[in-house]
């Protein structure tokens, strides 16, 4: 953010850390990282008005990408630092993506579109961060050959976790996923035990598109 010289207010990133800090994000690590990632990169290039406003932005594919203090709130939530192998579930245009190519050591994030994932990957490669693959496929299956993971992170909703993902979730793991039926949410944070998932932790309430996929809902 910058005021130009007739006083004018432009948007910019800090205005997204300043939306993160409201909603309780205290990792100054996630906060570098929302003021380092350039969102207007990864927003389509008929809302890059919207790209520094605390708001989710149309995608194609009637998908939305989340608000970006909500985005700041769930990567805070895997308590990363540096050195984890992490899975993503739903690219979208890659904010989300970047942002934990920053905080973490390898990044795996799994994307139903093919034509989002492109953009994704255009738009991470500009930005330099080569610690990220995307793959194009149903992300409730997980990505298996690259498990197992120190966290995940589930950008859509449904009302359980997706046993793949908590197969594939290393003990000792942290998972984040909204669960609900879609449109109303509890975001909870999960931390496996020997057994399977921990008790969860709420983290905030939201509203997330729909999870699809073979353990989602039927595409």
């Amino acid at each position: 953010m910058r005021d130009d010289c007739h006083g004018r207010h432009e948007p910019g990133p800090e205005d997204l850390v300043r939306a993160a800090c409201a909603a309780g994000v205290a990792d100054e690590h996630v906060l570098e990282a929302l003021r380092r990632t350039p969102r207007a990169a990864f927003v389509p290039a008929t809302h890059q008005a919207m790209a520094y406003q605390d708001v989710p932005v149309p995608l194609p594919h009637s998908q939305v990408t989340t608000q970006p203090s909500l985005t700041a709130q769930m990567v805070a939530a895997l308590q990363l630092t540096g050195t984890e192998h992490v899975l993503e579930v739903g690219t979208g245009y890659g904010f989300q993506t970047a942002l934990l190519g920053c905080l973490a050591a390898e990044v795996v994030s799994v994307e139903r579109w093919p034509d989002m994932a492109e953009e994704a990957r255009r738009a991470l490669a500009g930005q330099g961060l080569e610690n990220v693959e995307i793959i194009v496929g149903d992300g409730t299956l997980g990505v298996a050959a690259r498990a197992p993971y120190d966290a995940i992170v589930v950008s859509a909703a449904f009302p359980h976790v997706p046993p793949p993902l908590v197969e594939q979730l290393r003990i000792g793991g942290r998972l984040v996923q909204p669960i609900g039926p879609g449109g109303q949410e509890a975001v909870e944070r999960y931390e496996r035990g020997a057994h399977g998932l921990g008790s969860p932790r709420f983290i905030t309430s939201a509203c997330f598109v729909r999870l699809y996929g073979e353990h989602g809902y039927p595409p």
